[in-house]
């Protein structure tokens, strides 16, 4: 009879019993062990409980990537409350959304954003406790607590809490590509299996049979994986709590993304996987490498990408870094977890955005709702079933839209688009929500921008839909050109178009020194469309 329950919490307090002293993560110049990290998550969860935040309740975590950042996950985790992920790029309106949307009682900020949960806070009914990392408490008016203060007011025992299970909710907020941000309601049973592999992080074992089987699965070696996007998104959160569950050691990155820094971490922890998000940052990466190094990259044994497309170019540069390491490739989002994925082993290669190892329960339907056919040609919307998420918060419209029954199966549409290969590997087109009519025809950016990228100019480029009198909308693409480089729209058009239509081609250029992306790299089609009609 199996006595651990597929909780975050359960697996992370049985993991951290038996690999106690062993260095859990790294961030920066600060380390810390699973003991370590144990005994500071279980004092804020006690002061929290004195506080009555308890289960149900939400709790925000405004900061960077910080050790404070896996201590409050894993107290609210402990006490059954739910930590919320607040992206810190949010301007005032949209953290005054989500601080409502979730109802925070309490939440958890770095001292550079305490300012501004002081100009929101009058608005935000719910939020009753402000904790502060860093110097000081903020300003007066929040009225909030050092949250190292608080830990050392607190005690170290391990809460006990009833009902804890696999029922228990674990929420995820997402900002997508357009409109306010959303939160993604799931068990943790149905997370553990559809986001965090299920004791696989690797995807060579297979799943566990049951919790009780993750304590077979912790790692008797050293394991580093070290991720580069932040843990206020979905994908990070996930392979940081696979890792911990093996009890690997598990890099957090802090500060500004510097590639050469990137390479003298992995040299200096000796890490095993590294894990980047598309061409924002993987080109910057191996220009780093191939302008710097070499660096020692004898550890690694995988690279890995997720959540933004990564260039063939890219991608071949990228494991030439580490002759002999595999590659791998996924795809999923919040709302569907690890969808699907690409393992190559060096030397070997395939088109981009194509994954021929697709999860149980993901279909590709066409406008009818039935399966597209593999070699159609014909694209279709990517939908997910078995372990998938129970709602959106507080959306139900949002919610009924995306989550459907077919055939007596709860399906939930990711929004994004793909064909089916004759083989039956998917590949990926790019996101419904971003994708450009242009006089009838359907344009996905993401296949533009591949094309773009291609070009020896082009260092970096976000593709939107701009209005216009006759089609409707045109194709415009936002360019940072490579140093010294000033291609024409003609130039790239007729690149583009030895491997698009010509409906695709771009119709208007715009060059940037910098193309804005969020803190994981992914593109701001918000801000492109602004720069492209400004």
């Amino acid at each position: 009879m199996s006595t651990l329950t597929y909780n975050i919490a359960d697996i992370w307090e049985a993991v951290s019993d038996r690999v106690s002293d062993r260095e859990a993560v790294v961030c920066g110049d600060r380390r810390a062990t699973y003991g370590e990290l144990e005994d500071r998550a279980n004092r804020f969860a006690n002061h929290l409980t004195e506080l009555g935040v308890g289960p149900g309740d939400f709790v925000g975590v405004y900061l960077t990537n910080s050790i404070e950042y896996i201590e409050v996950m894993l107290a609210c985790f402990k006490i059954r409350a739910m930590p919320v992920n607040i992206n810190y790029r949010y301007v005032d309106d949209e953290l005054s959304y989500l601080f409502n949307d979730a109802g925070l009682l309490a939440v958890v900020c770095e001292d550079a954003f305490a300012s501004r949960v002081a100009d929101i806070a009058g608005a935000v009914p719910t939020l009753k406790h402000v904790f502060v990392v860093g110097e000081g408490a903020g300003p007066a008016e929040l009225h909030a607590r050092n949250y190292t203060e608080a830990l050392a007011s607190s005690v170290a025992e391990r809460p006990v809490i009833s009902g804890r299970g696999n029922d228990d909710l674990y929420v995820i907020y997402t900002g997508g590509t357009t409109g306010m941000p959303k939160g993604v309601v799931w068990r943790m049973e149905d997370a553990f299996f559809g986001c965090l592999t299920a004791g696989d992080p690797l995807r060579m074992n297979g799943p566990v049979a049951s919790a009780d089987e993750m304590l077979d699965r912790i790692i008797d070696f050293d394991f580093v994986f070290y991720a580069l996007a932040p843990l206020m998104h979905a994908a990070a959160q996930w392979v940081a709590l696979m890792w911990f569950f093996c009890g690997a050691k598990v890099v957090l990155h802090k500060g500004a993304f510097d590639p050469v820094d990137v390479w003298r971490t992995v040299e200096r922890e000796k890490v095993s996987t590294l894990t980047i998000v598309g061409d924002a940052m993987g080109r910057p990466l191996v220009d780093a490498f191939e302008s710097d190094g070499p660096f020692d990259t004898s550890s690694l044994f995988a690279l890995s990408n997720g959540g933004a497309p990564l260039t063939v170019d890219t991608r071949e540069r990228f494991m030439a870094t580490t002759p002999g390491a595999m590659f791998t490739d996924g795809f999923g989002s919040s709302e569907t977890g690890i969808q699907g994925s690409q393992r190559l082993e060096s030397g070997q290669s395939a088109p981009e955005t194509r994954f021929d190892n697709v999860a149980e329960g993901t279909k590709v339907l066409d406008d009818n709702w039935n399966d597209l056919a593999p070699g159609s040609g014909k694209v279709g919307r990517i939908a997910h079933g078995g372990y998938i998420p129970l709602r959106y918060h507080n959306a139900p419209e949002k919610t009924a839209e995306n989550f459907r029954e077919l055939d007596g199966v709860r399906y939930v549409l990711s929004g994004d688009m793909a064909t089916v290969d004759s083989d039956g590997s998917v590949r990926l087109i790019g996101r419904g929500s971003t994708c450009i009519n242009t006089g009838g025809e359907k344009v996905f950016p993401e296949e533009v921008e591949s094309a773009l990228k291609s070009h020896p100019d082009v260092y970096d480029t976000v593709v939107v839909g701009v209005p216009d009198d006759r089609w409707g909308e045109r194709v415009a693409a936002v360019v940072r050109p490579v140093a010294g480089a000033y291609p024409t729209l003609d130039e790239l058009a007729e690149h583009c178009r030895t491997s698009l239509a010509g409906y695709k081609l771009p119709r208007s250029l715009t060059l940037v020194e910098e193309i804005v992306r969020s803190p994981a790299g992914k593109a701001d089609y918000r801000w492109a469309k602004t720069t492209a009609t400004g």
